[in-house]
């Protein structure tokens, strides 16, 4: 499958998901930016996407911000999502994951405000709250919606399965380079470097048994995706 053939499939996934938490009364709006860390992680996929944004829009300087604000403490996932799905499903322990909580804000936000808002990462855009997180502390989320943002970023990395996952800004840093681009595209990359990890297809979902029944429409929606 070619790049726009995956692009096309990750926005039509992205309509779903739209839809879906629009049905959700939330308590997130513009400026409000308490989940806006350095912490998000997403796939070479979605970053090739926001790299087409800024080269359409006239806005790559945001990619050496990105490379000058970045927390050094960043989260750097060590295995994907399908890849702990798993190790889960065999009963064995995923690998220890170190987070720095504090490691904020995010290196492209100005002004409590996205400029790649449009284009953010799924890690971005799952991160809802019923409450403010301001005043709670903690993002007040649906059961539901924790299962839901599981399965879809599952399909986005199966999507990917010949790319990464990494931290935004490593991601970031990685499509920057013009070469990596080209392998990325003409899918020919290799093992990943030291700051990314390699995608793999879906095996098991992570689902609950309380939400397998109510989770199939979306389900559906997702596999009944046609280009």
């Amino acid at each position: 499958m070619d790049l726009t053939a995956k692009l096309t499939i990750l926005e039509r996934m992205l309509d779903i998901y739209d839809r879906f938490v629009g049905e959700f009364e939330l308590a997130c709006e513009k400026y409000c930016a308490h989940c806006c860390t350095a912490n998000v992680t997403m796939t070479t996929l979605e970053g090739c996407r926001i790299f087409a944004d800024l080269e359409t829009s006239g806005n790559l300087k945001h990619l050496e911000t990105i490379t000058r604000l970045s927390h050094p403490d960043r989260f750097r996932p060590r295995i994907s999502i399908n890849r702990m799905a798993d190790i889960c499903a065999r009963g064995e322990d995923p690998p220890e994951e170190h987070l720095n909580p504090e490691a904020s804000p995010c290196p492209v936000l100005v002004d409590n405000a996205c400029p790649l808002y449009g284009v953010r990462p799924f890690g971005c855009r799952c991160m809802v709250s019923a409450r403010n997180c301001g005043q709670t502390g903690f993002a007040d989320m649906d059961p539901f919606i924790l299962t839901v943002n599981d399965v879809f970023l599952q399909h986005l990395e199966h999507i990917d399965a010949h790319g990464y996952t990494g931290n935004f800004a490593d991601v970031m840093q990685f499509l920057a380079n013009s070469e990596n681009r080209r392998l990325y595209t003409s899918g020919r990359l290799g093992p990943p470097p030291e700051s990314l990890v390699s995608n793999q297809p879906v095996f098991v979902l992570m689902i609950p048994p309380d939400h397998r029944a109510r989770i199939q429409p979306l389900l559906k929606e997702i596999r009944g995706i046609q280009i």
